[in-house]
């Protein structure tokens, strides 16, 4: 931005003006900056444009989660999801149209894949989200967390992700403290390993199996890089980002993943490494073959853990009234099946398709 305004032969300090203009007050015309000469504001008219993703629509649940689906090219659309909570405002957003990992369990996988949200796509969710939360940052901030947890990869998508939550921390973006920032991963070895370099964010993984055998039919991605690289990733993580956070994601199947001797073998895996266990209820979607594991069935498999001395957590199930539930995004997508394919043939040769 500061190269950009300098081009039009003016001071850089007139980006950090703007940047205020457009994430701290959520002002995308460029006459409401009157800080900005009018000869500046006629070039700016000229030169650039603020245009957010557009909202084709905005669904509220029940107990307060809002989910926003925003259109973008060729009839694609990607949904972002505002989970309110007493102490925090969690925000998901999605970082692909569609996901070409193709998770058994996750609503996404069934739409296909169809490209990489730009840098401006993922961070006009968090715009959105917040002018139509009325989240002014540094003051009224209703948006306390930002989870990139929504559609697609984000490793998949590395340096526009990387890009976004830059913005998201940026204090003259969103303003958001490294640690509420997080990067959920299906468990590429080598993009954790980069992510570690380029980013100091919190890191979760899902993980959804304690054994192989059983990961590689949840999560295809495990037959390229197994439990145990996946483990040795996430402590490489920690060694270089000390104070950073890593989340296990465990997705409660009924019948599948949610017996004793899972939890246990659960346990044995995640004594090894320092981190918390998020216990997720399955969330069903049409045409699934899943289904969420009983109360009693949680219950007992969070005391099996919590007994062992890991850290678990179960996740309230929200905002699955309106489809914004964790795993039932689906958006629209235009699914191009050849690149579906390919996609999927490049994520288990572990290549950066960005």
């Amino acid at each position: 931005m500061e190269h950009f305004f300098a081009g039009l032969g003016e001071k850089r300090f007139r980006a950090h003006q703007v940047m205020k203009w457009i994430y701290h007050q959520r002002v995308d015309d460029f006459d409401r900056m009157t800080d900005l000469g009018k000869g500046l504001r006629e070039a700016l008219k000229a030169a650039a444009e603020v245009r957010a993703p557009q909202t084709t629509l905005e669904q509220r649940s029940v107990d307060g989660t809002c989910k926003w689906l925003l259109g973008l090219d060729g009839g694609n659309a990607v949904e972002s999801v505002f989970i309110p909570e007493p102490t925090r405002g969690t925000l998901c957003v999605s970082s692909q149209v569609g996901c070409g990992l193709n998770c058994s369990f996750c609503s996404t996988a069934t739409q296909g894949f169809n490209r990489n949200l730009s840098v401006a796509e993922i961070i006009g969710q968090v715009w959105v989200a917040a002018r139509a939360l009325g989240n002014v940052t540094h003051q009224v901030r209703r948006i306390t967390n930002v989870v990139m947890m929504g559609m697609g990869e984000p490793l998949l998508n590395f340096d526009n992700a990387i890009r976004a939550m830059s913005l998201m921390r940026d204090d003259l973006g969103f303003g958001l403290a490294n640690k509420r920032v997080t990067l959920s991963t299906a468990g590429l070895v080598p993009m954790i390993d980069r992510l570690s370099e380029a980013a100091d964010v919190s890191l979760a993984v899902s993980l959804h199996a304690p054994t192989d055998a059983l990961r590689d039919q949840l999560v295809p991605l495990n037959r390229k890089y197994p439990i145990a690289e996946l483990v040795d990733a996430c402590r490489r993580y920690q060694a270089v980002r000390p104070r950073s956070t890593v989340t296990f994601e465990y997705t409660l199947l009924r019948g599948v993943n949610d017996h004793p001797e899972h939890a246990r073998a659960l346990v044995r895996l995640l004594r090894r490494i320092p981190s918390k266990l998020n216990l997720i209820p399955f969330n069903p979607f049409p045409g699934t073959r899943y289904q969420r594991s009983g109360e009693d069935e949680i219950r007992s498999f969070q005391k099996i853990v919590l007994d062992a001395g890991v850290l678990a957590t179960v996740r309230r199930t929200r905002g699955d009234d309106i489809d914004a539930a964790c795993g039932q995004l689906v958006g629209r997508v235009v699914d191009r099946t050849r690149r579906s394919r390919e996609w999927r043939e490049r994520a288990q040769e572990g290549l950066d398709a960005a």
